[in-house]
């Protein structure tokens, strides 16, 4: 994998009183509410909290997904209150990598062109991207089932999948929402070590939202969510 980038600031994730309000009607969903936080490079962060604390919410501001009603958010020196719509494409191309619960892949494409999708969208050499995408499913051995669709993959090789395809354009940041919630306690596991080993061995700095135990023994920072808030250092779970 390429060096991590350096940042002009310190953190590499920088809130401040950061707050999302979802209007239904003429009724107020709070999903984050005066957020303030910092995170260093090369943490491994594991986010907890019950459904509905918000944590997805915030995953999704960080990743650039969903802007905030109010206060202030810089993530690898990029202003996500201030960024606009087209800079937004570029920055979740280029500085982050998703991982969902649901896996999120294309069902008509196989391994090897799940995981070469984002590379391709960025507009980089096809033949490139397609040697980073083999080495990547090398290392999360995946090479055996490149050629297969989706539907014919468990679901700890569909999350291994999602993981190549979040990694493919070397994104200093790893976000994942619920990743092992969909699969059993052994796949889980495996997943949880190997956000473990981007951390460690390439210093990536990794985000993990999780209501489960599984990724504490693995996490450099804990976030307690409790409606919104950031709820000190106490996991209400």
């Amino acid at each position: 994998m390429e060096t991590k980038t350096e940042y002009k600031t310190k953190a590499v994730i920088h809130a401040r009183h950061l707050t999302r309000v979802y209007r239904m009607g003429d009724s107020e969903v709070v999903g984050i509410d005066d957020v303030s936080l910092d995170i260093a490079p090369g943490e491994l962060v594991v986010i907890k909290g019950n459904s509905g604390s918000g944590k997805s919410t915030l995953l999704s501001l960080i990743a650039g997904l969903d802007r905030p009603t109010s206060g202030h958010l810089t993530v690898a020196d990029h202003d996500l209150t201030k960024t606009t719509s087209s800079g937004l494409t570029h920055f979740r191309r280029k500085v982050v990598g998703m991982v969902f619960q649901s896996f999120n892949l294309m069902p008509t494409l196989n391994v090897v062109e799940n995981a070469c999708l984002p590379g391709l969208l960025a507009g980089k050499s096809p033949d490139r991207i397609k040697s980073k995408a083999m080495e990547l499913l090398d290392w999360l051995g995946l090479s055996a089932r490149k050629n297969h669709l989706p539907a014919q993959l468990s679901g700890g090789e569909m999350q291994r999948t999602a993981i190549a395809r979040a990694l493919i354009n070397d994104p200093d940041i790893i976000l994942a929402d619920e990743p092992t919630g969909n699969l059993d306690s052994r796949n889980g596991q495996i997943v949880v070590e190997l956000f473990a080993q981007l951390n460690r061995k390439w210093n990536r700095t990794v985000m993990i939202a999780t209501h489960s135990s599984i990724a504490d023994s693995s996490a450099t920072m804990t976030i307690c969510l409790k409606d919104g808030k950031i709820n000190g250092q106490t996991c209400d779970i």
